[in-house]
């Protein structure tokens, strides 16, 4: 690891992968994290360790159990439907602010983030699975596009930290939604070019719930 990539420090940048790990499965579900095998893995030592991994105790993706160390936690059908719930609440909410504040320049970003996560579905959709650590980052570029005009740093931390718990359930799934995702999408760009917030929010309550269900149906949760 180049520890001063980006201005990162290596307990920065140890800090990034372990979580990406935990979000993307490959840091199973319920795991037991052992601290001796993580500095090798990670190259931090154990205390750096021990603060990272309290940190993200406090986002619900790895549990402390004092004594007994560190797990990551567990995926389970009821965290999936309430991290939906609480996703579309904050979402929705975060959309109707955006839409009613954005100007020329968060349409700009709108239409640039829908671009690139067209393309990258797009080839998806026509069988090239290599491309799903791209969707991941330009579907979340596209749906923090959606309320970057929202005005409220701390509404889009939570969003974010929410997101990203919410899509961990998909990459568990490891399976992708295929063109049902592109055409939701598709829909809320067009409504957010249309300033329709009750479109807009319609659609991601639908967006949400279809995924929701997408993940129950494949059954993954390790």
């Amino acid at each position: 690891m180049d520890p001063h990539r980006n201005g990162e420090t290596v307990g920065d940048v140890a800090s990034r992968l372990i979580r990406q790990d935990i979000l993307a499965g490959v840091l199973e579900p319920g795991a037991k994290l052992r601290l001796e095998h993580l500095k090798d893995r990670y190259g931090v030592s154990v205390p750096t360790l021990r603060e990272i991994l309290s940190r993200l105790s406090a986002e619900d993706l790895v549990i402390a159990e004092g004594q007994r160390g560190f797990h990551v936690s567990p995926a389970t059908p009821q965290e999936l439907m309430e991290l939906g719930e609480l996703r579309a609440l904050l979402e929705c909410h975060a959309v109707s602010l955006s839409f009613a504040a954005g100007d020329l320049e968060w349409e700009a970003g709108v239409v640039a983030a829908h671009h690139k996560l067209m393309a990258v579905e797009g080839r998806l959709i026509g069988g090239d699975m290599q491309r799903t650590a791209d969707w991941v980052r330009y579907d979340w570029e596209f749906h923090r596009a959606l309320v970057s005009a929202c005005k409220s740093q701390t509404l889009m931390n939570t969003l974010s930290s929410v997101f990203d718990r919410f899509l961990r359930y998909h990459l568990l799934a490891r399976s992708f939604r295929g063109k049902a995702v592109s055409d939701d999408h598709r829909k809320l760009f067009e409504f957010a070019l249309a300033r329709d917030v009750a479109g807009a929010t319609a659609m991601l309550k639908q967006h949400v719930d279809h995924g929701i269900a997408h993940v129950l149906a494949t059954g993954r949760f390790s």
